[in-house]
Parts: structure tokens; C-alpha cells; sequence
């Protein structure tokens, strides 16, 4: 079964041109949905503005090799390996629904463009990664709902409190998990309930990709900008106008606003350190 495309079956009862058409506009979706979650939210006029800011404030100049450098960084740790997770847990389930979910997708758009026509052969390969992709979704998608998520984890609530910002998640799994249903049945040759898991499977793309402007999937395109302009504002000086050194550097205490903490010593305010850092 693992070597079997779901598509081409499909394909015996849905045209392949409809499903291209259905990928091409999720595409369309995706793009849409980005720009306009851009620009409702002002977060592109923001990042520029504060690039401008940084490059203003800069006293150590940067040359295009260097930026070049510290943009493979931040691919190869901010990206890649998302680095930015102190808890671990977190980021291996991170990890697990970037890469399932880009597999997932890569392998979708081989599955249905070069392997749903009339007389094509092949495509086990991608077959099996389209349900690797899922698996790998399912696995780390169910863990940070169930056992990761600060509001469970950290704050008691139940695992089954539903906000709006559950949106991306939720759709997330539901395509994943619908998608691996709908392809089990359907090769099972249960027709009845392969339908009704491929109806949810399609509900649930669509509102993956549709529901952009009111989910967090648009930052997965401009966190990685955000991350690099963090490293070049620390690397040219201007450090996002943030302290710095310590609080005993005396230009360091001119900077605090409240007079009382401006001679304060250096372990105060460390009781935070009591509890385990395990909320993120």
C-alpha cells in the first residue's frame, strides 16, 4: 500500500485535470493569502522599517560576504534546524511537521502532475514519501497537541480547548490525517468510508490554505527574514537598540528608566530561575 499512489486511483473517478486545477488554485491560495496577511498586518512595513533603522544606527559595517555568511546561517540554523527552540521536545516536533509537511507537498504536486494521467506507471517512491510526510506530520503535530502546548503543558488547560489560533495546527492534522484515512480505505476498497475521509481531506486543505489571513502560516516566509535581520543588527552594532552590555557597565544604568534599579546588584531578579524553564 505504501508504494501505492492514491491519486492515480482516484483518478478512475476525478478527472486529473480537476485535480491539477484544485492544487494550482491551493497554490494560488497560499500566495494570496500571504500578501494579504502581509500587508493587513503591516509586518513587511515593519520589517523594513526596522532594517532602515538598524542600517542607520550601525557602527560596525558589514560587507556582502559577511551578510552572505550570515544568511547561510541562519538558513542552515534558524531554518533547517530551528535553533531557536531552547526546548527540545519542542523543536524535534517542530522539525517533524516543517519537513513531513514539506514531503507531504513536494510529493502531492509529483503524485498529481506526473502521475495521474491516462497509461502512467511509476511513482512508488513518491507514493511512499506522500505517506511518509503524513505519518511525520501526524507524529509531531499530535505531540505538541497533546503534551507540548504551553496552555496544556504549563497552564492545565485541556488538550481539547479550540481557539482560533488553533487553525493552522488543526487544519494541518486534519489534511494529514484525512489524507492517510482516505488513502487506506480507498485501497482497502471500503468506497464508502475512503469518500468520506477524502470530502474531510479536501475540507481540510482548504482551510489549511484558504484560512492564510486568519492562521500562522504565513510566518513560515517571513520569520526566516526576521531571524536574518536579528543577526545583522547584532553583527553591525546596532543590536535592534536593545542594552548591550550588563547592568554594571555605567552607560548601561544611565539607560534604565526606573532610578531605584540603576545601582541594583547583579544577581537581583533571578527568581524566575526557581521554576524549570519548560514553557517553551
Amino acid at each position: 500500500m505504501l508504494t501505492t499512489n492514491p491519486f492515480a486511483e482516484l483518478a478512475l473517478i476525478i478527472s486529473p485535470g480537476v485535480m491539477k486545477w484544485f492544487v494550482l488554485i491551493m497554490i494560488v491560495l497560499v500566495i494570496g493569502g500571504t500578501l494579504y496577511d502581509v500587508m493587513h498586518k503591516k509586518s513587511a512595513k515593519y520589517f523594513f522599517g526596522v532594517a532602515s533603522k538598524s542600517a542607520e544606527n550601525a557602527t560596525v559595517p558589514i560587507d556582502k560576504a559577511y551578510r552572505t555568511g550570515l544568511a547561510l546561517k541562519t538558513l542552515t540554523s534558524d531554518v533547517l534546524t530551528s535553533s531557536e527552540f531552547c526546548n527540545p521536545k519542542r523543536r524535534i516536533a517542530h522539525l517533524l511537521g516543517m519537513y513531513g509537511f514539506v514531503i507531504f507537498v513536494l510529493s502531492t504536486l509529483v503524485l498529481v502532475f506526473g502521475y495521474t494521467s491516462v497509461g502512467a506507471t511509476g511513482g512508488g517512491f513518491w507514493a511512499f514519501l506522500w505517506y511518509v510526510g503524513a505519518l511525520m506530520i501526524c507524529v509531531g503535530g499530535y505531540w505538541f497537541w497533546f503534551f507540548i502546548r504551553v496552555d496544556v503543558s504549563a497552564e492545565g488547560n485541556s488538550p481539547f480547548r479550540v481557539v482560533r489560533a488553533d487553525l493552522f495546527i488543526l487544519s494541518l492534522l486534519g489534511m494529514a490525517t484525512f489524507g492517510l484515512l482516505w488513502a487506506i480505505f480507498q485501497y482497502s476498497g471500503a468506497i464508502a468510508l475512503g469518500g468520506m475521509f477524502f470530502i474531510l481531506f479536501l475540507v481540510s486543505t482548504l482551510m489549511l490554505f484558504g484560512g492564510i489571513p486568519w492562521s500562522k502560516f504565513a510566518h513560515m516566509f517571513f520569520k526566516p527574514a526576521a531571524a536574518f535581520q536579528k543577526k545583522v543588527a547584532m553583527a553591525n552594532g546596532s543590536a535592534m537598540n536593545l542594552p548591550t552590555n550588563t547592568r554594571d557597565d555605567p552607560e548601561q544604568q544611565k539607560r534604565h528608566s526606573m532610578e531605584l534599579l540603576r545601582d541594583a546588584p547583579m544577581d537581583m531578579g533571578l527568581g524566575i530561575k526557581r521554576e524549570a524553564p519548560r514553557h517553551y
